[in-house]
């Protein structure tokens, strides 16, 4: 069900800030980030339980005005490789997809000349996204305890300038990610990231979340670099550079 209260061009806000992308084939670039609330998935890993309920109601004039602030300092500055103005924006949460306004607020905020990334959990349709943006979808491995919920048409509707990415925290995590690359071809679709489960901080752990299944083997972060490389497998991996920068359970970075 869509999160949206019937109210037009306005949506629920947990946290909008400028940081460094931190994932993602843009890691490294200045990033405005606008964090919606809600999500229907509950990822044993998930480090913004905090975005699942908390939220103000901002109109689209708002959000746009406090994007065309944060951006300000950055005018005429474009991306190294040129494809669009500094700084990125992402939609992230939470799920955007859930609140159906974030799919016109894309649109304005490329009709602006934004570079817009999404990050979703590929449990929505991602068709209805605005062409222009890079949608960073999530295929959710085993131990999320959500891969039930991957949506398996999206792939069809994936393009080279969209981005899968696995969130691995097990042994059998891994082994299903080659299963999946190899089964669905996927490396010739977009670019694959695969990402560690960096381990939650006490202040991040909620009992709402789902649990790892049982018979589940932890795999480290040096144990999953090195099997990527022995089976050549066709990935980026990434460390998320604001869990390195900052402490990890730190809000607005």
């Amino acid at each position: 069900m869509l999160y949206s209260g019937g109210v037009s061009e306005t949506l629920v806000i947990n946290e909008i800030y400028i940081s460094l992308q931190g994932e993602s084939t843009f890691a490294g670039l200045p990033c405005i980030f606008l964090r919606l609330t809600a999500c229907d998935l509950r990822c044993s890993y998930c480090d913004t339980v905090y975005a699942f309920t908390e939220g103000k109601r901002r109109s689209f004039e708002e959000i746009l005005a406090r994007v065309a602030e944060l951006a300000a300092p950055y005018a005429g500055q474009t991306t190294p490789d040129g494809i669009g103005k500094l700084p990125l924006v992402e939609l992230t949460g939470g799920e955007p997809l859930l609140q159906k306004n974030a799919v016109p607020l894309m649109k304005q905020l490329g009709d602006a000349g934004f570079t817009v990334l999404l990050e979703t959990s590929g449990a929505h349709d991602i068709s209805v996204v605005d062409a222009r943006v890079h949608r960073i979808m999530d295929l959710k491995c085993p131990s999320s305890g959500e891969s039930g919920r991957n949506r398996r048409e999206n792939l069809a509707h994936l393009k080279a300038t969209d981005e899968i990415k696995f969130v691995i925290g097990t042994q059998e995590d891994y082994a299903w990610v080659k299963e999946q690359i190899h089964t669905h071809q996927l490396a010739s679709i977009c670019p694959l990231l695969c990402s560690w489960v960096h381990p939650l901080t006490p202040e991040q752990a909620s009992p709402v979340l789902k649990r790892v299944p049982a018979g589940q083997t932890p795999i480290s972060r040096k144990e999953l670099v090195e099997r990527i490389i022995a089976d050549a497998l066709p990935v980026r991996f990434q460390a998320q550079l604001h869990k390195i920068i900052w402490p990890p359970e730190q809000r607005g970075v």
